[in-house]
């Protein structure tokens, strides 16, 4: 009885926060525990089922994955929501405000790439690559291509609008664009930021598109 008066007082004990008024401090309350901004992060693009999220994120325990988006939905960064027929799922989907943490996301992703521990070759998120793009990307070169770019991951469809120097990506089909990638997350980040070869993944459309779509998205230089 006493053991599980103990764990009861445990579980319903508040997060210890950290006493601060910076806005940092409570960023780091809000987003700040293991995974939940990369929960977030797989959140960006669109709503998501539970089991696709846990595939995109090899690591993490659908408990602690249950933790973390029930955290998000109360801090009101994230929702559940059921999809209608003839879906009729359930499925998590960022905020308007947890949308404007794409802004974090991207910082974080610039600054840690410069990082000479960072490893490219480790799994990688379709979303995550695709964000990474609206990082990294190179606006000068990028300023005078207008041209829709379709990337398919597994049954997964997403379409890149590339116009004016910027990129904008959201779900969606394919058959449309100009140029469509068809890869394994990991295997068109190699192509991209790692020099692998184009006709290593598939490529269907305008070839000279696609290579330099591949030439856009420069890494930052790494720290001495």
């Amino acid at each position: 009885m006493q053991l599980d008066k103990v764990t009861e007082e445990r579980q319903t004990e508040p997060k210890r926060g950290y006493d601060d008024a910076c806005g940092t401090a409570h960023a780091l309350e809000l987003i700040g525990e293991r995974w939940a901004l990369l929960v977030l992060r797989e959140l960006m693009l669109g709503p998501r089922r539970f089991s696709g999220l846990r595939a995109d994120l090899p690591g993490i325990s659908a408990n602690v994955l249950s933790q973390r988006l029930d955290e998000l939905e109360a801090r009101g960064l994230a929702r559940k929501l059921r999809l209608p027929p003839p879906a009729s799922v359930q499925v998590y989907e960022a905020t308007a405000w947890g949308l404007e943490a794409e802004l974090i996301v991207q910082a974080l992703g610039r600054w840690a790439a410069r990082s000479t521990r960072h490893d490219p070759t480790l799994p990688i998120s379709g979303v995550s690559i695709l964000l990474s793009f609206r990082t990294m990307i190179d606006r000068d070169k990028a300023r005078d291509i207008d041209a829709n770019i379709g990337f398919r991951f597994g049954e997964s469809g997403y379409v890149a609008r590339l116009h004016g120097g910027t990129i904008t990506v959201a779900r969606g089909l394919t058959d449309q664009c100009d140029v469509v990638f068809t890869a394994a997350p990991t295997a068109l980040a190699a192509v991209v930021y790692g020099g692998t070869p184009l006709d290593s993944i598939g490529v269907e459309g305008d070839i000279a598109l696609a290579k330099r779509f591949t030439t856009l998205f420069p890494l930052p230089p790494k720290v001495a």
